[in-house]
């Protein structure tokens, strides 16, 4: 598949498959959540809140792994493998975007002092539909 078609295919899993898992790094091994996800082209946001252990884990070492898309419906979903760099975002244009209703239980509202995003800039993205075992990396 062509870098062009890839990177759509990519974007189709990210805008349809919000529910993920995070993999950040605790005293040197990996610690995943599942976390909700939103993308703008290639970046990817998470909304959390200050007072986790993730974020704790972030301010040693920002790099992070991502699984979106499957859906157990067999072996032929789509689903991406991603790696990133994670900076903690404060914005707050971007935390009322981000913010709705069902994130109450954790987060009172947009203007939660303890409200912060986790952007993520990806360095690899990894394209699985099942076709090809080892998938197929969008160059970013």
């Amino acid at each position: 598949m062509d870098q062009k078609s890839l990177k759509e295919q990519v974007l189709k899993v990210l805008e349809n498959n919000h529910v993920g898992t995070l993999a950040t790094v605790e005293k040197n091994k990996p610690h995943s959540r599942y976390m909700t996800f939103f993308n703008d082209d290639l970046k990817l946001y998470t909304p959390t809140s200050k007072q986790t252990y993730k974020v704790e884990e972030l301010e040693e070492n920002p790099y992070v792994h991502i699984l979106l898309g499957y859906n157990g419906d067999g072996r032929g979903d789509a689903y991406v493998e991603a790696e990133g760099k994670t900076v903690i975002n404060e914005d707050q244009e971007l935390k009322k975007k981000l913010w709705n209703e069902e994130m109450k239980p954790w987060i009172e509202s947009p203007d939660d002092p303890d409200y912060v995003v986790l952007e993520i800039d990806l360095s690899m993205v990894r394209f699985m539909n099942g076709n090809d075992h080892s998938g197929e990396v969008l160059e970013l």
